[in-house]
This record gives C-alpha cells, structure tokens and sequence, in this order.
C-alpha cells in the first residue's frame, strides 16, 4: 500500500473517500484513532492509502478534482 495523501483536515477525508469510491479505488484509512492518544485536538495527520496498483490513477483522480498530491515514492 502507498500514502495517497496526509492531513488533519476531517473534510478533505471524506471528500477523497468519496471520489475514489466514485471510481471504484478501494482505499484504507490509517490513524483515525490516534486521536485518542492525542486528546482529541487534530494535530497528529490521518493518512489515505491505496494498492500500488492504484496509485497513478488515484493521483490523476484527485489532481482533477483540485487537490494536490504528492508525487514521491
């Protein structure tokens, strides 16, 4: 699996779920409960993975839809 994208931005999540289930990209949600360890206060990042295999597309998916993507790894 590869890191798609980082943030604290609960919206931005969703959003992104949203347009790879609409292209049939299965992705993964990691660190949605670091919360707990943090109190609650958003600063620690949740991260959005995908198959390698999915990658290139779910960059292209997410630059068409304005948001920016890392290009590393």
């Amino acid at each position: 699996m590869k890191e798609l994208i980082r943030t604290n931005d609960p919206t931005l999540i969703a959003y992104v779920s949203a347009l790879l289930q609409g292209e049939e990209i299965d992705c993964f949600h990691m660190d949605v409960h670091m919360s707990v360890l943090e109190g609650s206060i958003g600063v620690l990042p949740r991260r959005i993975m995908v198959a390698d295999r999915d990658l290139f597309l779910a960059r292209a998916v997410l630059r068409d839809n304005g948001i920016e993507v890392s290009e590393g790894d």
